[in-house]
């Protein structure tokens, strides 16, 4: 089973389907409780079924619930896979900033228009029915003033009769309240209005009828005449005023009484239907439909009510030619101009579309750009440029990420070359280590310690010891101008001379003019003088030879050579520009051995002299280089001073001890600082 929920699970997680955020995992609990709370209302429904009736509400909020948030998490989930990518959320901006304003503005306007249509449709109706009245009117004031003049006459009201025409219009008259005419006989009756003003015309409903009727009072010499003359508002009507409109619908309400009190809760019902749409021009010519209420006036109370109206269907283009009829040419002009604006504005959209794609391109080819450019930085190729097209803040941003990565590639390759210099050097520190005496064979009458610490991987400095025979030494001490790998270099070849020419023994030179040159001196390839009878001053001048001849001008070294004899306790000395070692004797006497002469490497045919020291038992000799006593803190150098004081009060402990005090109390003299040079120092002891 738990196999089973693991692989549904990898498969949900694969598809996107499984639940990660906090609304989506609440989303997905508040399913499962409905679920069971669904569950439960079917099997508490079974046996009681108020209980299942109480849950089901229940089950329907929580429903609804998780139906919205469902519908939350979808929403987001989906927003955020197709706003992922620039491009969509640009296209997305573009759309809420240009093209939904524009919608809103084009559908304001349409449906300003659309109502203005219908406003004007309705105004053409209802000015029509207006003028269908005032005729009303007026016909009935000229019948008043026949019929007044017949009065006057004193004819009888047969007589009377006979002035009207027969037409679809009813006439009713009244002398002094007394009704005199009514014509057609067979017209509905109607009592005569004692609340209605003398000159009237109005849509009046008279027992659920809806009839225009005009009264026009007059006074003659028999009394008051009212004349009262009513239209049908029938189809000749409607059809008089939808003609070049459209079809209009009359619409009655329909009550239980036939006063207008009672139809303010009455409903609207369509009862005639006259006329037609016209048929559209064009794709543009869209039907138009709009009603407006006619005032109806109540003939016993005389109070108006909105109890009936007429519903209009029109074309644009009909209501158009009525709009434009009257201005002529200038109807045209107007045309034109309408046409021209709407041109005119089609074509700034077309190019704000066309700059805004241009925008929205150049934006989200430079943001996929970098990221392919991210992409392959992210496989290690830094070598991978954006391409820069435009000259903009875009266009800088690329620039920068250009120059990052060439930087980052730079370092890279500097990082991989000061990789190979480190190993290089870590191959020359093992290479230089070797060189150091690792394990010194000492002399019954003389016990020897060297200690060499490099100011970096590799030592200019240089020290050894070299045994000739059971009771004799070669002790050396140098230290190679600079620092580094060069000054290593240096070293090696010194030690190598030394070691050399100390065992096999020193050719000799001999002087040889060369042409141009001047004397100089040649080997003749048979040593004469063995090693082990080389004086140091011998070896002193064949290294100044052999460096003189075979580095740059600006090398040269320091070397101290001494050859210890072991029979006579005789230490046999040249001294090369190196600091002049000590030799501490017991008594606290102290010998500089500086006899010698300048550092080798710097001048050619240089001779070095020779000095001799007898030791005793408890003599120290002392060798150091600048290392040792030219570090600086804010009380000054460490100084030979110290160095000897520190050699004194130690003299009796092991050679190795008093190195590591020497060395510690440089340490502690300069504190945090680096290291400023190499520190080495030599010590022998004759015993």
């Amino acid at each position: 089973m738990p196999s089973r929920f693991l692989r549904l699970r990898l498969w949900l997680e694969q598809n996107g389907l499984f639940p990660r955020g906090r609304l989506a995992v609440v989303t997905v609990y508040l399913f499962a409780f409905d679920f069971l709370l669904f569950v439960l209302q079917k099997i508490l429904g079974a046996f009681h079924s108020t209980s299942g009736a109480y849950l089901g509400g229940w089950v329907t909020f929580l429903s609804l619930i998780a139906i919205v948030l469902l519908f939350v998490v979808l929403a987001r989930r989906l927003s955020s896979k197709m706003l992922w990518r620039m491009r969509n959320r640009l296209i997305v901006t573009y759309v809420f900033i240009g093209v939904i304003p524009l919608v809103l503005l084009l559908s304001l306007g349409g449906l300003a228009i659309y109502l203005f249509a219908g406003q004007f449709a309705t105004y053409m109706v209802t000015s029509r029915l207006e003028s269908q009245l005032q005729r009303l009117r007026a016909q009935n004031a000229v019948i008043a003033g026949e019929i007044a003049d017949k009065v006057d006459g004193g004819q009888d009201d047969n007589t009377l009769k006979g002035l009207l025409k027969p037409d679809e219009n009813s006439v009713a008259a009244w002398l002094n309240g007394r009704q005199i005419i009514k014509l057609p006989d067979n017209s509905a009756d109607f009592s005569f209005p004692q609340r209605l003003k003398p000159d009237t015309a109005a849509v009046i409903q008279d027992h659920d009828r809806l009839v225009m009727r005009a009264m026009t009072a007059a006074e003659t010499r028999r009394g008051r005449l009212t004349v009262i003359s009513s239209a049908p508002l029938g189809p000749r009507v409607l059809m008089g005023i939808a003609s070049g409109v459209g079809e209009i619908t009359l619409e009655e309400s329909r009550s239980g009484s036939g006063t207008a009190t009672d139809t303010s809760a009455a409903r609207l019902q369509p009862t005639l239907t006259v006329g037609s749409i016209p048929s559209p021009k064009n794709l543009f010519d869209i039907a138009v439909r709009l009603s407006t209420s006619i005032s109806v006036m109540d003939w016993y109370s005389g109070q108006y009510s909105d109890s009936a109206a007429i519903d209009v269907q029109t074309r644009a283009s009909a209501l158009y030619d009525h709009l434009f009829a009257a201005p002529g040419e200038f109807a045209a002009t107007v045309e034109a101009f309408l046409l021209a604006a709407a041109a005119f504005f089609a074509i700034i959209e077309l190019i704000a579309l066309y700059i805004g794609t241009r925008l929205t391109r150049t934006v989200t080819g430079t943001v996929s750009n970098l990221y392919n450019a991210t992409t392959h930085v992210n496989r290690g190729d830094f070598s991978h440029r954006v391409p820069i097209t435009s000259n903009d803040q875009l266009a800088a941003l690329a620039g920068s990420f250009n120059l990052m990565t060439e930087s980052i590639q730079k370092l890279i390759i500097e990082q991989k070359e000061k990789q190979r210099l480190e190993n290089e050097i870590t191959i020359a520190q093992e290479v230089q280590s070797q060189l150091f005496p690792r394990r010194i064979s000492q002399l019954p009458s003389l016990e020897v310690h060297g200690f060499c610490r490099p100011a970096r991987s590799v030592s200019g400095d240089y020290y050894d010891f070299l045994p000739l025979g059971s009771d004799r030494l070669v002790l050396a001490v140098g230290d190679v101008s600079g620092k580094g790998i060069s000054a290593a270099l240096l070293m090696a070849t010194i030690h190598s001379a030394v070691r050399a020419y100390s065992i096999e023994g020193i050719p000799v030179f001999r002087r040889a003019e060369a042409v141009g040159a001047g004397p100089v001196l040649a080997p003749r390839y048979d040593p004469i003088i063995p090693g082990a009878e080389a004086s140091p001053s011998t070896l002193l001048a064949l290294l100044n030879h052999q460096l003189y001849h075979s580095t740059p001008a600006e090398k040269y070294a320091t070397l101290f050579l001494a050859t210890y004899d072991g029979d006579d306790r005789r230490l046999t000395f040249s001294n090369a520009g190196h600091l002049p070692p000590l030799l501490l004797g017991s008594s606290g006497s102290i010998r500089r051995l500086e006899d010698g002469g300048t550092v080798v490497g710097l001048f050619d045919e240089v001779s070095y002299d020779e000095g001799t020291v007898q030791m005793r038992d408890g003599d120290i000799f002392l060798a150091y280089s600048d290392g040792v006593t030219e570090p600086e803190n804010e009380f000054g150098e460490f100084g030979e001073p110290r160095l000897i004081e520190l050699v004194h009060e130690n003299r009796d402990r092991p050679l190795e001890q008093i190195t590591e005090i020497v060395t510690a109390a440089v340490d502690d003299w300069i504190g945090g600082a680096e290291q400023p040079d190499d520190v080495t120092l030599v010590l022998a002891r004759a015993r």
